[in-house]
């Protein structure tokens, strides 16, 4: 009977922390799509529901003016090639560092890592000498490049943490049955590692599309901002207001096609997480 009682006890301790955490993580979302529903007028308001519910400010999000809809397709430019580049050369990377023995492997993996440890804010001042230098000011490769060099690493790190996991014996069989080490894999090993890859994909396409400070530094012209940059520089109706509501609509409409994203494929991201846990 005190087991029972007991392990009730454990249950619902476990189910209200999952839900306390949950609330804490969704409470500031919520009050982010609350106060995109107000008016201008009501920003201030603490009620839980928006009353009367207005779209006054989604309306002013996208006004020509403020150029949010260009921004999102520059994030979205950005965000995607940065994706793209970093799986391609971290696929390649991550495999030859779980399949080939040479010396110097673990400090080369060591220095992968490291380099993302870095400070955003510390390389921005020579990257922008450099670009400056180079002209590649107000260009989507101003922001590409450095958004690679920390999506790169972590992109690597885990690939090559997924990689190990895989028998080599799947290589081995394959090129038995006449396929060369490229061939295999292409075939064998890419199809199988596909959860991780998305996985990877997912992460790095999230850090990429939410990256404000290099983005910020090396665009100076509207249509080169990102949706971050862009929010932060709304302007209200005169020049000592800031647009509370406006802000948060556009915060909104950034944030919900990642959590879209996420819904969608959480099985494949729970799947890439997961892989290699166990045999």
């Amino acid at each position: 009977m005190t087991t029972t009682l007991t392990a009730k006890w454990r249950g619902g301790l476990l189910y209200a922390s999952v839900v306390a955490v949950v609330a804490c993580c969704l409470a500031p979302f919520y009050w982010m799509l609350v106060s995109s529903l107000r008016r201008t007028s009501d920003i201030f308001d603490t009620s839980l529901v928006p009353s009367p519910v207005s779209f006054e400010n989604y309306r002013a999000v996208f006004d020509p003016a403020q150029g949010f809809g260009r921004a999102l397709l520059n994030s979205l430019v950005v965000a995607g090639v940065t994706t793209v580049l970093a799986l391609v050369l971290a696929t390649f990377t991550a495999y030859a560092m779980a399949r080939l023995e040479f010396r110097g492997k673990r400090l080369i993996l060591t220095l992968v890592i490291a380099t993302s440890m870095f400070p955003v804010v510390s390389i921005v001042v020579p990257l922008l000498k450099l670009f400056t230098d180079v002209g590649w000011i107000n260009t989507y490769q101003a922001m590409i490049v450095p958004s690679m060099s920390f999506a790169l690493p972590l992109a690597v790190w885990n690939l090559t943490t997924f990689f190990r996991q895989m028998p080599e014996e799947l290589e081995h069989a394959a090129m038995v049955d006449g396929c060369t080490r490229g061939q295999a894999f292409r075939k064998v090993i890419v199809p199988l590692a596909a959860p991780g890859i998305f996985t990877t994909a997912i992460i790095t396409f999230i850090a990429a599309w939410n990256e404000f400070l290099i983005a910020l530094s090396m665009t100076n012209k509207p249509d080169m901002q990102t949706a971050p940059v862009a929010i932060s520089k709304f302007t209200g109706a005169t020049t000592y207001e800031t647009p509370f509501g406006s802000q948060m609509a556009a915060g909104v409409l950034v944030t919900v096609p990642l959590v879209v994203m996420v819904l969608l494929f959480q099985r494949r991201i729970v799947a890439g997480l997961t892989a290699g846990a166990a045999k």
